[in-house]
Formats: structure tokens, sequence, C-alpha cells
């Protein structure tokens, strides 16, 4: 009996044994299992709050790029708008300028036509009343022989008996002064040769104007007036290397004359 008990004892002690390590690991199996939803419903509930995280990342990156754009857009209109408002500025003031510029320039022209009007009117009222005063009423001989002289040189048909000065070899008489010119010669300074001291030279007319003698070398146009050189304005101009004298009638024909002291 006792070795039966022992040997029941033994083989209980056996099965106890190999039964708990079997427990033990059919237990540790099962946590193994359990574990794994456990992660599983851990994993689950931190998705949402990373998903959440990564959503406002991701809008705060959208809301930094659509605000960047939006400036860089304002940016380029402001730059837009302040160019063009340049670019108007600039014309305005061009014009402004340019309108400026005009309205001086015709107001310095009107200045000077009025004075060069003014120093035309003195110079005739001088030129008359110094034709007045030292040059009297001529004598009815003295008429006589001026339009004789005049009347001998009236041309048959200028265009082919004239010659200008480049014709005739070149100018080489008496020079006027610059600025004795400007002062009493030239289109702005018309006279009339009735009054003024007259002779005749080598059959030539002659005549003084402004201390200088003026002879004429060259017939005058058959189609002027028998006596222009007593009504008629005339005018000395320097032109060609030569002098001519003109008929403000009849501006454009020039008959060459000579200067002299």
């Amino acid at each position: 009996m006792n070795a039966l008990r022992i040997t029941s004892t033994a083989i209980l002690s056996l099965l106890l044994g190999i039964a708990a390590p079997a427990y033990a690991q059919h237990e540790q199996q099962d946590q193994q299992q359990d574990h794994p939803q456990q992660q599983h419903s851990r994993q689950e509930q931190a998705n949402p709050q990373q998903q959440h995280a990564q959503q406002q990342q991701r809008q705060d990156r959208n809301n930094q790029q659509q605000h960047a754009q939006q400036q860089q857009r304002q940016d380029r209109n402001n730059q837009q708008q302040h160019a063009q408002q340049q670019q108007r500025q600039d014309r305005n003031n061009q014009q402004q300028r340019a309108q400026q510029q005009q309205r001086q320039d015709r107001n310095n022209q009107q200045q000077r036509a009025q004075q060069q009007q003014r120093q035309d009117q003195n110079n005739r009222e001088q030129h008359a009343q110094r034709r007045s005063n030292d040059h009297p009423e001529r004598t009815q001989e003295q008429q006589r022989v001026e339009q004789s002289a005049w009347q001998e040189h009236r041309s048959q048909r200028w265009d082919s008996e004239h010659r200008n000065w480049q014709q005739r070899g070149g100018y080489n008489g008496y020079r006027i002064p610059d600025d004795r010119y400007r002062g009493y010669f030239g289109r702005n300074h018309g006279f009339r040769i009735y009054g003024l001291p007259f002779m005749v030279v080598g059959g030539y007319p002659r005549f003084q104007y402004e201390g200088y003698w003026i002879s004429l070398v060259d017939p005058w146009p058959e189609y002027w007036g028998n006596d222009w050189y007593d009504n008629d304005d005339v005018y000395v101009s320097y032109a060609d290397n030569g002098y001519y004298l003109h008929n403000r009638r009849y501006p454009d024909v020039g008959i060459a004359i000579s200067i002299s002291m």
C-alpha cells in the first residue's frame, strides 16, 4: 500500500510538473493574443489626434502659401499701380514743360517781333527826319537830271540784260561793317531814294544813304513803275558775295550795286 501511495504521489507530481508549464505557456499565449488588441486599441485612440495634428499642419501650410501668394499678388499690383502712376506723372510733367516752353517761345517771338517793329518804326522816323532836315526840296532842274539818269538805265528785257556779281567775276567794292549793316541794311531796313543826295557817275545813277554812296551797275527792270525811285520803298541786301538793291514791290529781284564811301 505504501508503495502504491508513493507511486500515485509521484505520478501526480509529475502531472502537476507537466501541467504547470503548459498552463503558464497557454496563459502567456493568451496574454500575447490580447496584447496586440490592446496595442491596436491604443493606436486607434492615438490616430485621431495625429490625424488632427497633421490636418492642422496641412491647413497651416495651405494658409501660409495662400497668404504668401496673396501678398505677392498685392505687391505686384502695388508695383504696377505705382509704375503706372509714375508714368502718368512723368507724361503730365513733360506735357506741362512742353506747353510752358511753347508759351515762352511764343512770348519771346512776340517780344522780338514787337521790338523789331518798334526799331523799324524808329529807323523810318529817323530817316524821314534826317531827309527833312538835311535834304531840302529838289529843284525842277534836279528832278529833270535825276529822272533822265534813271530813265536811261531802264532795261528793255531785264532777264537777259542784267548780270549778278558772280557773272561779273565777284564783288570788289567797299564792304559795309557788320554792325552798320545790321543797323541800317537788309530786308528790315527799308528807305526811299527820294530826297537823298544824288549824282550821276559814268552815266550811272548814284545816291547816298547812311553815309555810303550806292551806285547802280545793273539796269532796273522795265516792269517797275516809272517813278519807283521816288515812291517805292527799297532796301540793300548782301547775298552771293555782293550787294543788291531791292524794291519792296518786287522783293525777288535784286539790282547789282556797288558801295563806296
